[in-house]
């Protein structure tokens, strides 16, 4: 049994109740008995039926520590319990590192519903040889359904650690499109590039052109990597766009490096919400996770 797999068993105990814990023990030894594909898919429809479809696991900030310690930018303290039960069924299956549990839970991908979905996925990152499940994450990406998008990309080392730079500036570009929050894509500040800084900012032009707002994320995408065009971009949404866009621009020009303008803007800033945002910037907190704190 790994660590995660023990993980997952202490926060399920607390949290599925007698009955749906009672269901899932009978399960789980089932699925580690060996079962055929329909059966194994039947587990994994029938969970939603013993456990709680909408509470979420217990993961307070001792718990958030040990996930991280377990496994580098695993987060899951969004993940509901049922999801937290399915994944446990995937990996209870004796075969998980031989081709035929890669070919069980490809059709499990084919014929699952959105619950289902979410929680396969969310699984994958917990499996050995996760690499061999590339493709299958990159759908998940292409995925118009958002709860399946963020399944993928968010709270998860699984992107930042096997997607190639195509896939990833990908992913980053469609999280924008979709609003998934960026500042929850893992090692986003690592894998930062000038590629990713110039879609970022074509998209930035593109919605400015039909008449829409830039979303606030998207400055996460440029760091250090968006040039002179970037900082005009910037400057042009620090100084028209709204309360959270603004904010945002302040951040983006911190992390951008560009202090002299911020130290302007704070001068003449009205907006609390928006001043206060530019002092945390011009105190250093540059972090993506400093977008998840944006006013409005």
């Amino acid at each position: 049994m790994t660590d995660t797999t023990a993980y997952l068993d202490t926060l399920l105990a607390r949290s599925a109740g007698p009955a749906g814990l009672a269901w899932l023990q009978k399960s789980l030894a089932a699925v580690a008995g060996g079962l055929d594909h329909p059966q194994f898919a039947a587990q994994l429809s029938l969970a939603s039926r013993y456990l709680p479809r909408r509470a979420l696991l217990p993961v307070g900030p001792a718990e958030r520590a040990q996930c991280d310690e377990l496994l580098a930018g695993w987060n899951p303290e969004r993940w509901t319990v049922l999801e937290a039960a399915r994944a446990r069924l995937v990996l209870a299956r004796p075969d998980l590192g031989a081709p035929s549990a890669v070919a069980a839970l490809e059709q499990c991908f084919t014929h699952a519903d959105i619950g289902e979905l979410c929680a396969l996925y969310k699984a994958i990152v917990l499996l050995p040889g996760p690499e061999r499940f590339v493709w299958r994450m990159g759908e998940g990406c292409r995925s118009s359904m958002r709860a399946v998008f963020e399944a993928v990309a968010c709270d998860s080392p699984y992107p930042f650690r096997h997607f190639d730079a195509l896939a990833w500036r990908q992913m980053v570009i469609k999280a924008l499109f979709v609003e998934a929050p960026l500042w929850r894509v893992y090692g986003l500040d690592q894998r930062l590039d000038a590629e990713l800084a110039r879609m970022a900012l074509d998209l930035a032009e593109e919605r400015r052109s039909a008449g829409r707002p830039v979303q606030p994320e998207l400055w996460l995408a440029l760091g250090r990597h968006g040039g002179e065009r970037g900082l005009s971009s910037l400057l042009r949404e620090l100084e028209s766009g709204p309360d959270r866009g603004r904010a945002a621009a302040a951040l983006g020009l911190a992390r951008a490096g560009q202090l002299d303008p911020l130290l302007k803007a704070h001068a003449r800033e009205t907006q609390p919400a928006v001043k206060g945002t530019i002092e945390t910037a011009l105190k250093g907190s540059l972090s993506q996770t400093a977008f998840a704190c944006l006013p409005g």
